[in-house]
């Protein structure tokens, strides 16, 4: 589990095959999980001045991959006792979506993204998302798209700053919408009760 607060900009060293090979401070272990850009990946080599994770053909079928040169945004699973920030994000990237433009709106940047249509429910005004492994909040949604509105500090510090009209980015949507979408797409009533929702409020 991650919680969508980058730790570290890592430098891709190679990217051949299945195997991606990072430059970065962070000591990782053989077998750990750690996010980068968004998606869980799992550590399978060390090196003096970082580590390597593999990407199955499935994973590479799924994930922005145009994003992975240069720097990379990378998280390492929480730990038990870690401080808890961000929201609650998974790894698991659900789709791509597609920059159609960024506005400079002076102190703060709006990016609008487009999505599947089939995605939109998942993803809530005010709620969370997780773009390219960064947690964010969703300030309007529409028919196939939504805005966010990045802070400046985000945009200089993040793979934001290398964005334009058209690049892709991982997504990951609120876990907790997932799971009230699911519950109401298996129900032959059309609402919830309260009692399942605070069993998934539970989950938090």
């Amino acid at each position: 589990m991650f919680t969508g607060l980058i730790r570290e900009m890592a430098e891709v060293k190679a990217f051949a095959n299945n195997t991606l090979t990072l430059r970065a401070k962070y000591k990782a272990g053989i077998g750990d999980s750690i996010a980068i850009n968004g998606a869980c990946l799992t550590v399978t080599a060390l090196h003096s001045d970082g580590f390597s994770v593999e990407l199955s053909p499935e994973s590479q079928k799924i994930l922005a991959l145009e994003n992975y040169k240069n720097k990379v945004h990378i998280e390492p699973a929480m730990s038990m006792g870690d401080k808890f920030e961000g929201h609650i994000v998974q790894g698991h990237v659900d789709t791509l979506g597609t920059v159609t433009s960024i506005k400079n709106s002076g102190n703060s940047y709006d990016v609008f993204i487009s999505v599947e249509a089939k995605f939109i429910p998942y993803i809530v005004p005010k709620g969370s998302i997780t773009i390219d492994g960064v947690s964010l909040t969703v300030n309007e949604v529409f028919k196939d798209s939504f805005r966010l509105t990045i802070i400046p500090h985000t945009m200089k510090e993040t793979l934001f700053s290398t964005y334009k009209s058209g690049s892709h980015v991982n997504i990951e949507t609120d876990m907790f919408a997932r799971y009230i979408a699911h519950i109401l797409a298996h129900k032959s009533s059309p609402a919830a009760s309260w009692d399942e929702v605070d069993k998934i409020s539970s989950l938090y």
